[in-house]
């Protein structure tokens, strides 16, 4: 097995802090996305029937709600448009500008920032965090690890502790949680999330990008030519005889030139601020996560010599090469159409959604029953799903089976259902075959649901049959 087949452990990178236009759109999603996760089960939402949470994933009576919207049991497949709708944007993502949603949207570059930033404010930044790293332990660095230990642990915990308000009243739950009243399940969530939180954001950090996602693993084969990856222009600065650093004539840029020096001057500050501590100048590699912060570290050197930017850049294999950046190709035309097309599907779907669905089912032991004055009988379950958030009266009616008489058990007149709620009848339906001509043993017909009161104006039609001898 060669050496690059085999992970060779190495120290904790320690990236350096930068400034830049990108670390500022990285902190900016940064904050949106945790305003957005740690704030939105805090929030109220006046509903006229329901939880007044914003967002709530209720368990036990399987509902999830978002604004105005309700998801119910059998809406699965609204999970299933919107899965579909996440892979192939992220394909189209991935095909157009690489791997950017590593850079600045998955989860583990979220909070390895969030950890990274506490160490910085605690520990200092690169250097100072290098020299206690190999310091020997005393009572200051027993303090600063163990105090970045314990702001971790606590942002794991309120990670942990989040998620779980997701599933249950957000100020009734963290009463309960903290008086030990909460249900088993709601520790048992917040606590493994924490461990594992702390677990990726603390101590595997880069290791997950490198060593552990999948996506990093495919990447190339969703990457071409035209690709908009984080690119060192080798041809700017290795120039003909390499890249040199600034000493005495070769400040200069002209003096450079003449002497075939290209604009690196081996600085280091790409590699020193990368978060998964490779040399983004040896070309595109497996652990890049295209945060693009090597290019506000070389813009930052690049403005200090008073040279152009973009040494580092995002940039094609083509445009480095010369040749123009193709967008609209075959790949990323049909990502698009199929992005395009997944999103209408969902939309549509969740808009077109019926508020009242009327499900029946013949119960078949016994499959008829003959009565003593020769009339069939077959018996029905029928469950109406009112999806209104206000209450509904309903009239069910046999339509295609002349002379049958339908009996609801114990509901007599009207069925009312409560909003956002279901109600199950068992149905009886008598019915006296004609004594000539031929008979079919399987008699279909329908039944018909129809509002009388609520939101929903239109009948509910459902084709059923009747089993005779």
């Amino acid at each position: 097995m060669s050496n690059e087949q085999i992970i060779q452990p190495h120290s904790r990178v320690q990236p350096r802090s930068v400034h830049g236009r990108f670390r500022t759109i990285k902190t900016g999603i940064l904050i949106f996305a945790y305003a957005m996760f740690f704030i939105l089960p805090w929030l109220r939402w006046e509903r006229a029937y329901g939880p007044d949470q914003l967002v709530l994933f209720d368990i036990p009576a399987r509902r999830f709600y978002m604004f105005d919207l309700v998801m119910h049991a059998q809406d699965v497949f609204w999970l299933t448009a919107l899965l579909f709708l996440a892979a192939v944007l992220l394909f189209f993502v991935t095909t157009l500008f690489g791997r950017v949603f590593c850079g600045y949207f998955c989860f583990q570059t979220l909070w390895v920032d969030a950890f990274r930033f506490i160490e910085s404010k605690i520990q200092g930044d690169r250097v100072a965090r290098i020299r206690l790293e190999r310091q020997a332990w005393n009572g200051e660095k027993v303090l600063k690890v163990g105090g970045t230990h314990a702001l971790w642990l606590l942002l794991s915990f309120w990670t942990g502790l989040t998620f779980a308000l997701y599933w249950g009243d957000a100020y009734e739950l963290t009463a309960q949680f903290f008086t030990g009243q909460a249900p088993a399940a709601a520790y048992g969530t917040a606590f493994i999330l924490m461990a594992t939180t702390y677990f990726a954001a603390a101590w595997m950090q880069e290791y997950i990008c490198i060593h552990i996602c999948p996506y990093s693993r495919f990447q190339s084969v969703m990457f071409d030519i035209d690709t908009l990856i984080v690119s060192y222009d080798k041809k700017r600065g290795e120039g003909s005889t390499g890249r040199v650093k600034p000493i005495k004539d070769l400040r200069e840029h002209d003096t450079r030139l003449a002497q075939g020096h290209g604009d690196c001057i081996d600085c280091g500050y790409c590699v020193q601020v990368c978060p998964t501590g490779i040399d983004i100048r040896d070309g595109l590699q497996i652990s890049c996560i295209h945060c693009a912060l090597c290019i506000d570290a070389c813009d930052s050197i690049m403005d200090k010599q008073g040279w152009e930017r973009g040494l580092i850049r995002y940039t094609s294999e083509n445009e480095l090469g010369g040749k123009k950046t193709q967008f609209l190709k075959l790949r990323t035309v049909g990502y698009g159409i199929a992005t395009l097309l997944a999103t209408a599907y969902l939309v549509w779907m969740v808009s077109s959604t019926k508020q009242l669905e009327l499900s029946i089912v013949q119960v078949r032991n016994p499959l008829f029953v003959t009565l003593s004055d020769g009339s069939i009988r077959n018996s029905y379950e029928i469950k109406i799903n009112n999806k209104t958030m206000s209450p509904a009266r309903y009239k069910l009616e046999l339509e295609g089976l002349e002379g049958a008489k339908l009996s609801l058990g114990s509901e007599v007149g009207d069925l009312v259902v409560k909003p956002d709620s279901s109600l199950r009848v068992f149905a009886q339906v008598n019915y006296m075959p004609p004594s000539t001509g031929m008979i079919s043993k399987n008699r279909e017909f329908t039944f018909k649901l129809t509002p009388l009161e609520g939101e929903v104006q239109e009948p509910e039609v459902v084709v059923s049959h009747f089993m005779l001898p």
